[in-house]
């Protein structure tokens, strides 16, 4: 499970901010080159550190570092954790990005954050858990989430209902070095991934996140982010919802990301995909299983 970056860039030895996100398979991997190509454009001076299955097709982007990796956990949604501790080789800062995240304008150059993690989206977990779960009706699957939730809680001594845990929306976010703490966070991070993993919860990394953060001291904090120009489809169209913004405004991003998403869903290709992805499930179920109970630091440590 070894891991190198395919490309070296003459970066800075310490820039203040770079850039990550993590694509897995054809689809994220065309979503990322979109994300790579706005910000060789929009911050050439930056790195972009890119957790990928396939680093070779972003051997045309000199912003890029690419690095090979095979996920740990049974699912990629934790998988970040890894891109954002091999940014903090090289930054102060690290600010993860979905894979279809798309950067609109150029970033500001005093762009800075607070030691900590700081989200674009966040709020109070207690508040977000009674919106889920408190609910006249309830399926099973929901009623098994919550109990998870609650375990990893448990295993941190913890409670959901503290009000230090905040809620992470966790398409954009950034983490700032705070004297070793950042260490911490992402190996509790960790941790509690490869848990929630053991117990059949393999997405939704914002828990392992909030909880991680609180457990070790590390700051969460909000920021609007100001000067930061961004389109993720979810929230644009929220705010055309509520007369933020109009159809037509990011109205090619929609269309790239589409054209992406459709090519995915069509082919023998796509239906071989379908088919064998239960199959994959229970494989990597059960392995993180047998190596979480024998060697766990192998699928937690970076």
């Amino acid at each position: 499970m070894s891991e190198s970056p395919l490309v070296s860039a003459p970066f800075p030895p310490q820039p203040v901010l770079c850039f990550c996100t993590a694509a897995f398979g054809s689809t994220y991997v065309d979503l990322a080159k979109l994300l790579a190509a706005d910000l060789q454009q929009f911050a050439p001076d930056r790195p972009c550190l890119i957790l990928t299955d396939r680093p070779d097709d972003f051997a045309g982007f000199p912003n890029v570092q690419a690095i090979q990796h095979r996920c740990r956990g049974v699912m990629s949604y934790h998988e970040r954790r890894f891109a954002i501790q091999r940014g903090l080789q090289i930054a102060q800062s690290v600010m993860y990005l979905d894979a279809d995240v798309r950067i609109c304008a150029p970033i500001p150059p005093d762009l800075s954050f607070s030691p900590g993690l700081t989200a674009r989206s966040c709020g109070p977990m207690q508040r977000h858990l009674q919106e889920q779960f408190d609910r006249p009706t309830r399926s099973i699957a929901s009623y098994r989430k919550q109990w998870i939730i609650d375990q990893m809680a448990a295993k941190v001594g913890m409670n959901m209902t503290d009000p230090a845990i905040k809620f992470i929306n966790e398409f954009l976010f950034v983490v700032t070095a705070d004297q070793g703490r950042e260490q911490a966070f992402l190996q509790q991070w960790g941790e509690l991934a490869i848990y929630a993993d053991t117990l059949g919860m393999h997405k939704h990394p914002t828990y392992a996140m909030a909880l991680a953060a609180v457990k070790v001291g590390f700051p969460i904090q909000h920021s609007e982010m100001i000067g930061l120009d961004f389109f993720d489809d979810r929230i644009e169209q929220i705010r055309i919802r509520n007369g933020q913004s109009t159809p037509e405004a990011k109205a090619s991003y929609f269309q790239a990301q589409a054209q992406i998403e459709r090519r995915s869903r069509s082919g023998m290709q796509s239906l071989w995909q379908r088919m064998i992805q239960p199959i994959r499930l229970v494989y990597h179920r059960q392995r993180v299983r047998r190596m979480a109970a024998i060697a766990i630091d192998r699928l937690v440590d970076g």
